[in-house]
C-alpha cells in the first residue's frame, strides 16, 4: 500500500492533480471533508459525534477524524493506497496519522507539496471565482488571507515530515501535464 499526502495552497491545482493521480495509481481519495459529510449522512456513531461539534460551530476533534480515517482504511482493504487531501493540518494530526498507519502496517510514502507563487495563486483563484460561485474566491483580500493562513498552518506539517525526508516540493506552475509528470516522477522513484 502506497500512501500520499498532497499539499498545496488554495488555487495550486491540487484538486485537478488529485483526480489524475487517483486514476493513474488506483488510489483511494481520502478527503476529511468528504469523510465527515459521509459519516454524518450515514448517521454513524462517529458522524453523530462529529455533528455535535459542528452544530456548535466547533472543530471536530482530531480523535474523531482519526477514527473516521481508520474506518475508511478498514472499509477499503483492496486499495492500492490512499491520497490524503486536507489532512493532516497540524503536527499533532501528523503524529496521530502516522500512529494509525503504523497500526495498520502501512505509512506515508511521500508528501508532495505543490508550490505556486502568491500572485499566480491570487490570479487563479479570482479567475475561478468568476465561475465557481464560491464567495471566498471573489475577494482579493480574502484570497490573500487564505493563502497566508494555509502557509501558517501547513508549515508545521511539512517540517514534521521533512524530518523523515518525505517532503518533495513540486513546481505547481506550468501545464497540467507538466505538473502531473513531475508528481508521477517522484511517486515512481518511491515505488520502484
Amino acid at each position: 500500500m502506497f500512501n500520499i499526502i498532497l499539499f498545496g495552497p488554495p488555487g495550486s491545482g491540487k484538486g485537478t492533480q488529485s483526480e489524475k493521480l487517483i486514476a493513474a495509481y488506483g488510489l483511494k481519495h481520502l478527503s476529511t471533508g468528504d469523510l465527515l459529510r459521509s459519516e454524518i449522512a450515514g448517521a454513524t456513531p462517529l458522524g453523530l459525534e462529529a455533528k455535535k461539534f459542528m452544530d456548535r460551530g466547533e472543530l471536530v476533534p482530531d480523535e474523531v477524524v482519526i477514527g473516521m480515517i481508520s474506518a475508511a482504511l478498514d472499509n477499503n482493504p483492496q486499495a492500492k493506497g490512499f491520497l490524503f487531501d486536507g489532512f493532516p493540518r497540524t503536527k499533532a494530526q501528523s503524529e496521530a496519522l502516522d500512529q494509525l498507519l503504523t497500526q495498520k502496517r502501512t505509512s506515508i510514502g511521500v508528501v508532495l507539496a505543490l508550490e505556486v507563487g502568491e500572485e499566480e495563486l491570487v490570479k487563479r483563484l479570482l479567475n475561478r471565482g468568476l465561475t465557481s460561485g464560491r464567495s471566498d474566491d471573489n475577494n482579493e483580500t480574502v484570497v490573500r488571507a487564505r493563502i497566508v493562513e494555509y502557509h501558517k498552518k501547513t508549515s508545521a506539517v511539512a517540517d514534521y515530515y521533512q524530518a523523515f525526508d518525505k517532503v518533495v516540493k513540486i513546481k505547481g506552475e506550468g501545464t497540467v501535464e507538466q505538473i502531473f509528470d513531475a508528481l508521477c516522477s517522484e511517486i515512481n522513484k518511491r515505488l520502484s
